[in-house]
Order: C-alpha cells, then structure tokens, then sequence
C-alpha cells in the first residue's frame, strides 16, 4: 500500500484550498431609502430603488407617532428593498463602483457587518437625471457571516449564533479588498 499523493509540496501547485464552509460571505444587502412621508416623494423612491437594483421595493412604516414631523404611527414613509445571493453582489461591486472603490473601515461593526450611503442614485453608472424624479439617495447595509447562519433564523430550534459562524472586521476588510476590489480609507 502506498501513502495518499498530496499536491502540497509539489512546486507550481497551489495548496489545498480552506475550508469553504470558513469562508465569509455576504447573507444579505438592504437598501433603504426613507423620505420620512408618503405620498408622491415615497413612489419616487420606490421609482429610484426599482431603477437601481432591478427589484420591486417594499413600502417601509414608521413605528411610532411623531407629531413634529407629522408622522402617524404605520404610516408608509420610505422604500427598501432586500438583496440575496448574485444580485446582492453584482448590487454591491455597482454600489462600491459608485463610491470610487473606496470604503470607511470605521462603518465596519464588530461581527462584520457594514453600512454605508450613496449621495444620489445617478451616481451609478447608467443612470440619468430624471427631473420629474429628483434627487434621492439611499442607505445601503450588509450583513456577512459564513455557511450555518440559519440556524438563528430557522423557524424550529432556532439558536442563538455561536461565535464560530459570526465574521470578524478583520475577515470583512479582507473580503472586500480581495472581492470586491475596495480601497480602504484608514
């Protein structure tokens, strides 16, 4: 019987590859654009949020009264919408394209996740001023983790999220340098 080949003092190959089930990834992307009222400037937001991500947005309600804004408690006041899999990526490299690649390390929180905003949607690439539609910006907020995150959202034995499957800021900045190409501002 002979021992197994292995390829990892072979020179010109590379190693084996990690763990995939380490690896960190990006669960979920939501874009967020509140205007803080209903009516005609929340259907432009959804008009720009369609045009952006290529998805029907969902209308966002206000959680409590605020009588000096004029805001009614489950009154519809702003648009998100929620991005998975490719299309969340394919959102960000454009969302990043439209920041010049460049990213604040201090909107990293401590398990990875990450926010930032766009100014205006006609930052991106493609898109137009439209006068009849404004200008209108939205928040963008990522969460990453690694495979096994659903067992704290499954319905039956849901659990609390052990540290091994939670992403680090350490983790999180190398993804997005080696990803996604960003330029991290110190």
């Amino acid at each position: 019987m002979s021992a197994p080949a292995t390829n990892a003092g072979t020179p010109g190959e590379a190693a084996p590859p990690a763990n995939p089930y380490r690896a960190v990834r990006v669960i979920k992307v939501v874009v967020n654009a509140g205007v803080g009222e209903s009516g005609e400037p929340r259907t432009k937001a959804e008009k720009v949020l369609q045009m952006v991500t290529h998805q029907k947005p969902v209308a966002t309600r206000s959680h409590s009264t605020n009588r000096d804004f004029g805001i009614r408690k489950g009154q519809e006041i702003g648009a998100k919408v929620t991005l998975r899999g490719d299309a969340a990526l394919d959102f960000l490299k454009r969302a990043f394209e439209a920041r010049d690649r460049q990213f604040d390390i201090d909107s990293i929180d401590r398990n990875g996740n990450f926010s930032f905003g766009i100014a205006d949607y006609t930052d991106f690439s493609g898109m137009k001023y439209d006068p009849a539609i404004g200008i209108h910006g939205m928040d963008i907020s990522v969460e990453m983790g690694r495979a096994g995150h659903r067992i704290r959202d499954r319905r039956t034995q849901a659990r609390p999220l052990p540290k091994a499957l939670r992403s680090t800021r350490d983790e999180t900045r190398q993804f997005l340098v080696s990803q996604l190409g960003v330029t991290l501002l110190e």
